[in-house]
């Protein structure tokens, strides 16, 4: 079997400013800190031969091995851009390229911080997923409208009986909000069992459908162990709702897809929550930007996502309106720190902020992301003055005036509701 000529594949052969990425390549975005006995093209080197199949010995190679190597093809400051032949990568199979380009990549010496903040996926990979069965489109079908989709938690987020947590939910529905959801953290302890739960809630979305005319329905968490989640899956078919949330970080991605083939089968929207990708994304300097977990919930199928909102949680203007392009749009144009992506057929996502909201902070988020969203308030309902019910008449209410082109305060002189919504929290404008 032929071997290199120089009977060995080195660090600098995965290297070639003058490379063109072909439409096959998947590309990677880096952003590295090389540690103090590495420059930045050497570190650039190493990042590329570990996450692809490069070794720190001289190793004779057959020809067709040397092949599969990544490339570095560009360098600008600290940012790297790596090119990945499609064949080192199992298509269909998110676990596997991830174990490769966020392996063990972000564990090398020669690096003291690495961020992959963007990846640019090729037709042929993108084309192995099925992507999202509903979508933004199919959820705004299921609820009849184009608006601003709604939705609570009810808080605190976890300690509630069924009951309570069911009667939360009515008054939410009752004040005009499309869905109830669940909690990161609240699945099937003790205080509120996942089959008492949905039952409680499902009697109370088919009354609260009945009195307002209004689409309900609810986001409940059924993560847990992967056939766990399938039994709880068709339960929820079982009682008449159409949606199933899981926490798809750390459920897993092999998980999430299996949810996503199954949910498919039965007919059901499947919300991800983005719990634990601070882990990931918080460091600017190391780790996996929010925007790639955006895109990988995307193509497993998942139907509509948290992105966050500029709220309570890390995560500025910038970053927010990314993670809306990668999940809500179909072309991606390259600019600043986003890889250029054609989404084929891949359906967009329900892009959901979320996050510290009450109705005086969303104009600034339908100014940077439009109305064609979702938007996910807890406690800026639930801790109204006159509580849960007024709490989402005022949501509603802030969403009108914005669609109307009328000041928040304006607005709440007719509006009693969002009167002392807006006398409580006022209103919140981004720089």
């Amino acid at each position: 079997m032929p071997s290199k000529s120089d009977n060995a594949m080195k660090y600098e052969d995965f290297i070639n400013l003058k490379y063109t990425p072909n439409k096959e390549d998947l590309i990677c975005l880096f952003r590295i800190t090389p540690s103090k006995e590495f420059n930045i093209k050497e570190a650039a080197i190493r990042v590329a031969a570990e996450s692809s199949n490069g070794t720190w010995s001289d190793l004779a190679i057959p020809e067709h091995i040397e092949k599969l190597k990544a490339i570095v093809f560009d360098i600008k400051d600290d940012y790297v851009k790596v090119a990945y032949p499609m064949d080192l990568f199992e298509k269909g199979n998110m676990s596997q390229v991830m174990s490769s380009i966020a392996g063990n990549v972000f564990g090398m010496k020669a690096v003291n911080g690495l961020r992959l903040e963007d990846v640019s996926w090729p037709k042929k990979f993108v084309g192995s997923f099925k992507g999202p069965a509903f979508g933004l489109r199919g959820v705004q079908k299921l609820f009849g409208t184009k608006r601003t989709l709604t939705a609570t938690v009810p808080k605190p987020k976890v300690g509630y009986y069924p009951s309570e947590h069911a009667k939360l939910a009515f008054e939410g529905w009752m004040g005009g909000l499309d869905l109830l959801k669940d909690d990161e953290n609240l699945t099937d302890q003790f205080f509120n069992r996942f089959e008492k739960r949905l039952e409680a809630s499902m009697k109370m979305r088919d009354k609260a459908e009945k009195l307002t005319g209004e689409k309900k329905s609810y986001l409940i968490n059924i993560t847990a162990e992967t056939n766990e989640m399938i039994r709880r899956m068709e339960l929820v078919k079982k009682s008449g709702n159409e949606y199933i949330m899981i926490d798809t970080l750390t459920a897993g991605w092999a998980a999430t897809q299996t949810i996503c083939n199954k949910a498919r089968e039965l007919g059901l929207a499947v919300h991800g929550h983005r719990a634990f990708h601070s882990a990931f994304d918080r460091n600017p300097l190391h780790g996996v930007s929010m925007k790639v977990i955006c895109e990988i919930a995307r193509l497993q199928g998942i139907d509509q996502l948290h992105i966050g909102a500029m709220g309570k949680l890390v995560g500025g203007k910038d970053e927010v309106r990314s993670n809306f392009e990668k999940s809500s749009l179909m072309q991606n144009k390259e600019e600043n720190l986003m890889l250029s992506q054609d989404w084929g057929t891949i359906k967009p996502m329900v892009s959901v902020a979320s996050g510290g909201l009450h109705p005086g902070i969303l104009k600034p988020v339908f100014e940077l992301l439009g109305t064609e969203i979702a938007i996910q308030v807890g406690g800026g309902i639930h801790s109204h003055p006159d509580g849960t019910k007024e709490g989402a008449k005022a949501v509603r209410e802030s969403i009108d005036a914005y669609n109307k082109g009328i000041s928040l305060k304006e607005y709440s002189l007719t509006h009693p509701a969002l009167k002392k919504a807006y006398d409580k929290w006022g209103e919140k404008v981004y720089e």
